[in-house]
């Protein structure tokens, strides 16, 4: 027998109208919120970055691909490791189908990670991905945008530095996936960053780092919510080829 409390289809349609309501508030809520993300100062870049990818080394402007905007992941997988954050190789599982969609909306979509591109391209063949992903390695332009922080950054967030002291059992187990250490594993930061391009001129025009639910984790928060059980405390991320009864 089930545990669930179990009523009938006029008290779940009861019940369901007056949660309806809640969800109809909380939409309203989050376009005004995004309304408010557009209207954020744009920033202006104007340090040179260069950036490694399948075509040759390219700039910022250049990474834009004749387009005016640009959205991108920071898929954590740093020099060091070994393969790419777990969590972060299910959201980028995600990525393939909405590139087409999101290039002719103007909008050029990619991945940045600070490994060499040879072990992003490896890793890459791996997981069967088609997305362009691009190497930071050697770049400021993580540090600069908070997208991975030097040893001397790390050393001033407490909570970080908790972390590495005591490490819950998971994060001991994510390090071992991501094959490092975890004063350089907890390093890279991942989340999404956009940019826009107008006349010639890069502008810095949002950020949102992890963890922050359904924005950086879609099919995590956005999928298992709708489901019977929804998330659970004991989630544990694998890689799609990881699980026990996947051939490899």
């Amino acid at each position: 027998m089930t545990e669930h409390k179990v009523g009938t289809r006029e008290e779940w349609l009861a019940a369901r109208k007056e949660l309806l309501e809640q969800e109809q508030a909380h939409a309203a809520r989050s376009e005004e919120l995004a309304e408010q993300r557009r209207e954020l100062p744009w920033v202006r870049v104007d340090k040179e970055y260069s950036f490694a990818t399948d075509e040759g080394t390219k700039t910022l402007a250049e990474l834009f691909d004749g387009r005016s905007q640009l959205l991108a992941y920071n898929i954590m997988f740093g020099p060091e490791y070994t393969g790419a954050c777990p969590g972060c190789s299910n959201l980028a599982d995600q990525l393939d189908g909405g590139v087409v969609h999101l290039n002719h909306r103007d909008i050029t979509m990619l991945c940045f990670s600070r490994a060499p591109l040879e072990k992003l391209q490896a890793y890459k063949r791996r997981m069967e991905w088609s997305f362009p992903w691009v190497s930071t390695y050697e770049s400021d332009f993580p540090f600069d945008f908070g997208l991975a922080f030097t040893p001397e950054q790390m050393a001033e967030i407490d909570e970080v530095q908790t972390m590495i002291k005591e490490p819950p059992d998971w994060l001991e187990e994510w390090a071992e996936a991501v094959g490092t250490k975890l004063e350089s594993g907890l390093a890279e930061g991942p989340g999404w960053i956009a940019f826009a391009l107008e006349d010639g001129v890069v502008y810095h025009t949002y950020t949102r780092m992890a963890p922050d639910r359904d924005l950086v984790v879609p099919y995590y928060q956005q999928l298992l919510d709708q489901t019977p059980n929804g998330r659970r405390d004991d989630f544990r991320a694998f890689r799609h080829d990881e699980y026990a009864d996947v051939a490899r």
